[in-house]
């Protein structure tokens, strides 16, 4: 099983005992549609840490972290384009019901991915990240705001997240390098403010990236090439 479809199956499994069943499919829908690059780096940066200081990541703990990641993201994703193109101003009758479900459903995709990191480290940046998300999406209501760099502050607290927590369930820090790498990755938003397939933003070259960027200072001249590489 590759890391997206293991993130994909841990987001899944932690909304399984959400009712009614019609608001459980609508959470998996959307976590089929979505891109796991959030879930997949907080892997990656757990497993780079982890060779580190000699700690197995596999465990159903980190599992329940990069869903908790992937979860925030999804929810504050929905949230954001409920925002911006306000859906219940045009839809019919049913047109609203479908938009009421997708604001239930944005709530509980935050809650219960705040419900999986409460316990965590990354807890503080959990909620960082929603106060930073919701202080932007006001800003980026007045005149002459810059709207798409405001938007990409969620990918970029995202990221910082996901390394973040990625990090914590190893016993360890996030360097600020590391830090400014997952903010990198924000970039890779598209016009339309959706993330790529996890295996597009984190490319051939991430692992290598991540193993030089948590390399101890004197294992530096033993990285590949490849690592350093912007």
């Amino acid at each position: 099983m590759d890391d997206a479809a293991r993130a994909r199956d841990a987001a899944r499994e932690a909304l399984a005992d959400i009712e009614p069943p019609r608001l459980r499919d609508a959470l998996y829908d959307r976590l089929d549609d979505a891109s796991m690059a959030p879930a997949v780096f907080s892997l990656l940066c757990a497993r780079a840490l982890g060779r580190q200081v000699g700690v197995d990541v596999e465990t159903d703990a980190l599992s329940e972290r990069v869903a908790g990641v992937q979860l925030i993201y999804e929810g504050l994703r929905l949230t954001r384009t409920l925002a911006h193109d306000e859906p219940w101003k045009t839809a019919d009758e049913e047109g609203d019901i479908d938009a009421d479900l997708d604001m239930l459903a944005a709530s509980v995709l935050v809650s219960r991915g705040f419900y999986l990191l409460a316990r965590t480290d990354a807890a503080d940046h959990a909620v960082e990240t929603v106060r930073v998300f919701g202080r932007n999406q006001t800003r980026r209501r007045q005149a002459g705001a810059d709207t798409a760099a405001l938007d990409r502050t969620l990918e970029e607290s995202v990221f910082v997240l996901a390394c973040i927590a990625g990090a914590t369930a190893v016993d360890a820090e996030a360097s600020p390098a590391l830090v400014d790498h997952a903010e990198t990755l924000a970039r890779r938003v598209d016009g339309d403010g959706r993330l790529p397939p996890a295996a597009a933003v984190l490319d051939e070259t991430t692992v290598d990236r991540l193993t030089a960027l948590v390399a101890p200072e004197d294992e530096c001249d033993r990285v590949p090439s490849s690592a350093t590489d912007p």
